[in-house]
């Protein structure tokens, strides 16, 4: 069997983790990531966090890049003040998130943004944020689930043509679209749900979280594109 190719996935960065017995700094990633890298046929390494100047020679090893969810993008990162509601900054990932973003749309290899990783996409392209929308993080802790619709003649509808329901916990969404980007599914609220660069090498956001369910589609179609 051919090896799969490989993707990256960006990682955690949190102090004192707790397991057995020992409490330590520690780099992390909830296993529904590489899982569903897996289950596409795509190899999985993670990414921790680093120098944003070594991105370019990171990304360059890669075949794929999976942005991962996490917390708030820091409100500076597009122009504004903080809303209240948002979340504390996580500088060093922003800044080394960024980084891997320029570095996979300068190189040229597919990239998919999941939930913050979609955001971040967004905003490295001058984009903006919605800073807190009802109804997409019902309970703390816990996914919920609603449909989201794909818009035609895009490479998200390729994948999903139909209507689907996506397990999704945010409360930050896509405001202004970056350069080049255009949306390519919505919540029935209006909500930017997926947002892709309809030309050039396959770069798709997705504001749910795919690892969180049993579609493969979309993670399939990074792959696929990793793999040409």
């Amino acid at each position: 069997m051919a090896a799969g190719p490989l993707i990256g996935i960006s990682t955690y960065a949190e102090s004192g983790v707790r397991w057995g017995v020992w409490r330590l700094d520690a780099v992390l990633l909830p296993a529904g990531y590489p899982r569903l890298v897996q289950r596409a046929g795509g190899l999985a390494v993670m990414l921790p966090p680093d120098a944003p100047e070594r991105a370019a020679d990171t990304v360059a090893r890669l075949d794929g890049l999976v942005v991962a969810g996490g917390p708030d993008v820091e409100t500076v990162r597009y122009g504004a003040e903080p809303d209240p509601r948002t979340g504390p900054p996580a500088r060093v990932r922003d800044a080394w998130e960024l980084a891997l973003i320029g570095a996979a749309l300068e190189r040229g290899i597919p990239l998919l943004g999941i939930c913050r990783g979609m955001q971040l996409l967004n905003v490295a392209l001058g984009g903006t944020l919605v800073q807190h929308v009802e109804g997409h993080a019902e309970v703390p802790g816990a996914f919920g689930s609603h449909p989201v619709k794909p818009v035609p003649g895009t490479r998200y509808a390729a994948a999903v043509p139909e209507r689907a329901d996506v397990p999704a916990f945010h409360h930050q969404a896509v405001d202004r679209l970056g350069r080049g980007l255009i949306p390519s599914a919505y919540a029935e609220d209006g909500t930017v749900e997926a947002v892709e660069l309809p030309t050039g090498p396959w770069t798709v956001g997705v504001q749910w979280h795919p690892e969180m369910a049993e579609d493969l589609r979309v993670v399939r179609a990074l792959v696929t594109a990793a793999r040409r």
